[in-house]
């Protein structure tokens, strides 16, 4: 009996809470309205997410209003989306034509660009992105050969309140008769949509086309066949980019500022939710959250009681100032979901915290950016101090160092967007050979990966510390010979019998560059290892074909006169195995600049500093030779074969643009010298005047291409152990090297 009432008691207080709170709430949210109403506003319902009872603690109810007219339902976007875009289901498989890039019997990744009119206004931006893809390996002027089309109308500022807006697209592209429905076309854009909604509406239907934007939303994106870029500014740098901002290992990882923010505050339309509430997190000391009304023409007109007192606060901290000395960096939606303030951030190694809910983060198809950024969330605002507080030290530095090879990998220039956009559409047509997670989210980086080399990544130098897997035991020996064989004495005899002693030395391939057909197998000495006489072509640059013979990792460049001892090649050798991802050799070079001629200068001066290595005799892993023929333009190779000259040096600009390191020289017996020619010989090229101010326009031929200078400076030389020391020479490893 007593059990019995308990229960009855306990089930009645229940029924009695239930009652209280239902009708304590409605109450409460109608005396709320009422009150709201008496001044005059129009109170939007609570989002789902909200408990009413904490929301005091995030902001002001004021704050969380937008403008009337911007609400939209997710029903009404989804139905504004697929009137415009009636492909919304667009997949590779359904809406490519694969067909189109294995023409011929033959795989190929071609790109055409459709003919600008003179009448059309093209923008900053679209023309750097239609001069990369233009200057690219990927380009072709025939439609015939292209698997993939780009419009040569500017789309990338889709706002009809822009200057850059162009009308009549829909009309246009209907017309050509390539469009097919937009199928295997790829659209760029970076701005859609206009006040005051700022929807995703470009104005005209892409039909069945690639989709390259940004401010994607994660509702709209279309996974596998959209990607999404950053928004970058008409400033951003073409080629090369500035470097960012970490210094390698830097300690402490923090810096004086946690989090910070500067930047815009909306009064009124989309996107003013988030950037009204920054200013509960502000504390003026290890928190700066900025805020300013002060932009646009009638800022006066909707300001706030807050406005002034932000506006002066806004005024106190310098914003380059902040970005430099903060941890982390607030990267709030705007307008749209995208930010300038993204880019900025992963340059300065500012961690950046996301607070754009719904977008649909640049490249996500291939970059893990969970180990770059901290994404928050729009709605806990007030959980995002405390979050970050809570990161300890040693992630601090990882994610700061992973935003530099992120940036530097594939953000840094228009060059890099635009070559990442088309790669990852290249794995997918041929996903056979694509590139994998790693390759993309670890140096150097998806654009100096190509799969067609190799997909496995024990194949790459770059990888063998990451994986613990060290370099083959063998090299090949490539020597380049340009003169005719007349004589048994002549230089390249020596140089065989001592790179052939070489117990590591796997072949020998003559790659034969003379005027004169190579002579037969028995001119040439008796060796312990395979030799090959291959014809060069008579071209410079065919020392760095990525020959089918090589079958070592590790390929050892000679110049047919280059005088070394088999311990010195031995010696060489062994310290490229623990350097395999640079190159490895004797005879060093130097860049500078000269502030005179404002370029860059070219000397063969002998001291302590180097930046170059030359290939006459160096090791390095036989991919440069792919990455040589594959990934520089022929304009470069061009210039090599024409003027004989400067093969080396651009080798060095490749090898060092993807490592960010310098190259190592090892000593060496006797200084490298450039011998005369044998009498009867065509005279060498360095015995050409030319041959030196060739080389100074060289070095800035090639920056220029980069948009950088990529080499960098080194003092770093090793010996042998014992190398000269007082100690019986019977007792040292390498004793011909102190018999000279």
């Amino acid at each position: 009996m007593q059990a019995r009432k308990k229960y009855v008691l306990l089930g009645l207080c229940a029924c009695c809470w239930l009652v209280l709170f239902y009708w304590g709430g409605g109450v409460q949210l109608r005396l709320l309205r009422l009150l709201t109403r008496q001044r005059g506003e129009v109170v939007r319902p609570w989002p789902n997410w909200t408990d009413r009872a904490f929301l005091p603690r995030f902001a002001h109810l004021d704050e969380l209003q937008t403008d009337p007219g911007t609400a939209e339902s997710p029903r009404q976007r989804r139905q504004a989306w697929s009137a415009i875009y009636k492909d919304s289901r667009c997949r590779m498989d359904t809406c490519f034509d694969f067909s189109r890039c294995r023409r011929r019997g033959r795989e190929g990744f071609r790109v055409y660009i459709y003919p600008s009119e003179k009448t059309d206004r093209v923008s900053e931006s679209y023309r750097k992105i239609l001069t990369s893809i233009g200057e690219s390996r990927y380009f072709t002027s025939d439609p015939r050969e292209a698997c993939l089309f780009v419009l040569g109308i500017d789309t990338l500022d889709r706002d009809l309140l822009s200057g850059q807006f162009v009308p009549n697209v829909d009309e246009r592209i209907r017309g050509y008769p390539l469009w097919n429905d937009g199928r295997n076309h790829l659209i760029f854009n970076l701005y859609s949509g206009t006040w005051p909604n700022y929807t995703e509406d470009l104005g005209f239907n892409i039909g069945q086309a690639i989709l390259a934007k940004a401010s994607l939303n994660t509702e709209h994106f279309r996974p596998g066949f959209d990607v999404s870029i950053p928004l970058f500014s008409k400033d951003h740098p073409q080629k090369g980019g500035e470097r960012g901002w970490l210094v390698r290992n830097t300690i402490p990882p923090r810096r004086k500022y946690l989090l910070m923010f500067k930047g815009k505050r909306y009064l009124t339309g989309i996107g003013s939710d988030t950037r009204n509430a920054l200013h509960h997190i502000h504390n003026g000391k290890d928190i700066v959250s900025l805020t300013t009304c002060r932009h646009g023409k009638d800022w006066e007109k909707h300001k706030d009681a807050r406005c002034d007192h932000d506006n002066l606060e806004y005024e106190r901290f310098d914003y380059q100032e902040l970005l430099h000395n903060s941890t982390f960096c607030l990267v709030p939606r705007g307008r749209r979901l995208g930010s300038f303030r993204f880019l900025e951030s992963l340059q300065a190694a500012c961690i950046p915290v996301l607070l754009s809910n719904g977008w649909e983060l640049p490249f996500s198809d291939v970059i893990q950016w969970n180990q770059a950024v901290i994404e928050g969330d729009e709605r806990l605002l007030l959980q995002v101090p405390s979050t970050v507080r809570a990161v300890g030290n040693e992630r601090v530095l990882a994610l700061r160092q992973r935003t530099q090879m992120l940036w530097e990998a594939y953000f840094s220039s228009v060059d890099k967007i635009v070559l990442t956009t088309l790669e990852i559409i290249k794995d997918r047509v041929f996903s056979h050979i694509s590139r994998n997670k790693y390759m993309w989210n670890s140096m150097p980086g998806g654009l100096l990966v190509l799969p067609e080399y190799s997909t496995h990544l024990a194949h790459f130098p770059f990888y063998y510390l990451g994986l613990g897997v060290s370099p083959g035991q063998e090299f090949t020996a490539v020597i380049h010979a340009v003169s005719p064989l007349v004589s048994q004495s002549q230089p390249i005899m020596k140089l065989l019998q001592v790179v052939s002693k070489s117990k590591y030395c796997s072949q020998i391939i003559i790659l034969w560059n003379s005027e004169k057909p190579p002579p037969s197998r028995s001119k040439w000495p008796p060796m312990p290892v395979p030799l090959t006489v291959t014809d060069g072509r008579r071209k410079t640059t065919s020392r760095f074909l990525p020959h089918v013979a090589i079958e070592t990792e590790a390929v050892l460049s000679l110049d047919e006169d280059t005088v070394l001892l088999t311990s010195e090649v031995n010696f060489a050798f062994l310290v490229w195995r623990s350097f395999p991802e640079r190159i490895v050799g004797y005879p060093p070079r130097s860049h500078f600049w000269d502030p005179l001629k404002h370029a860059w200068g070219y000397t063969s001066k002998w001291t302590n500093d180097y930046s170059i290595v030359l290939t006459g005799a160096a090791f390095y892993h036989r991919y440069y030779h792919y990455l040589f023929t594959h990934y520089l333009p022929q304009s470069l190779r061009t210039l090599v074969d024409r003027t004989s000259n400067c093969e080396d040096i651009l080798m060095n600009f490749l090898v060092s643009a993807v490592t960010h390191l310098p190259p190592i020289k090892v000593a060496q017996r006797k200084q490298y010298k450039e011998l005369p020619s044998p009498q009867g010989t065509k005279t060498v090229p360095w015995a050409n005047p030319e041959h030196f101010n060739q080389r100074q326009e060289c070095v800035n031929t090639f920056a220029n291409w980069f948009g950088y200078m990529p080499l960098v400076h080194s003092q770093f030389r090793l010996d042998p152990v014992l190398f000269k020391d007082q100690v019986s020479v019977l007792r040292k490893k390498y004793k011909d090297l102190e018999r000279a």
